[in-house]
C-alpha cells in the first residue's frame, strides 16, 4: 500500500508542469497598470506624472538604483508596501486627477512585479 502511494505520488509529480514562482507577464501588466503613470514605460521616470511629485519620480535604470537593487533585492517590493515617502503616491495621483483604484497586493503579485522589474532594470542601460 505504502509503495503504491509513493509510486502514484511520484507519477503525479513528474506529470506536473514545472512550478514557477513568478509570472513575468503578470508583473509587466501590474507595472503598466499601477506604476508606469509615474515611472514611464521605459522605467526612467518619464511617465506623465513623473515631475509632478516632490521629489520627482526616480530613474530606475541608473547605476545607483541598480546597486541598491543588488544590495537590497527587496527594494521594489518594500517601496510598494512601506511607501518610504509616506503619502507621496496617493497625494500625487489625487492632485493630478488620476484615479487608480486601491489595490490589495498579494504575495504572488509582489513576486511577479519584482521578477519583471528586476529583469527590466538589469538589462536597461
Amino acid at each position: 500500500m505504502k509503495t503504491a502511494f509513493v509510486a502514484v505520488l511520484g507519477a503525479l509529480l513528474i506529470a506536473q508542469p514545472a512550478m514557477s514562482f513568478a509570472d513575468n507577464s503578470n508583473g509587466k501588466n501590474l507595472y503598466v497598470q499601477r506604476c508606469a503613470v509615474c515611472h514611464g514605460a521605459d522605467i526612467k521616470g518619464t511617465g506623465p506624472l513623473a515631475h509632478k511629485s516632490n521629489p520627482p519620480t526616480p530613474d530606475l535604470t541608473t547605476s545607483a538604483f541598480k546597486q541598491r537593487l543588488h544590495e537590497y533585492p527587496g527594494v521594489i517590493v518594500s517601496s510598494i508596501i512601506l511607501r518610504p515617502n509616506g503619502n507621496l503616491i496617493p497625494k500625487t495621483l489625487k492632485e493630478n486627477g488620476v484615479k487608480i483604484p486601491p489595490h490589495a497586493w498579494s504575495v504572488k503579485e509582489l513576486r511577479d512585479l519584482h521578477e519583471y522589474m528586476s529583469g527590466v532594470i538589469s538589462i536597461k542601460r
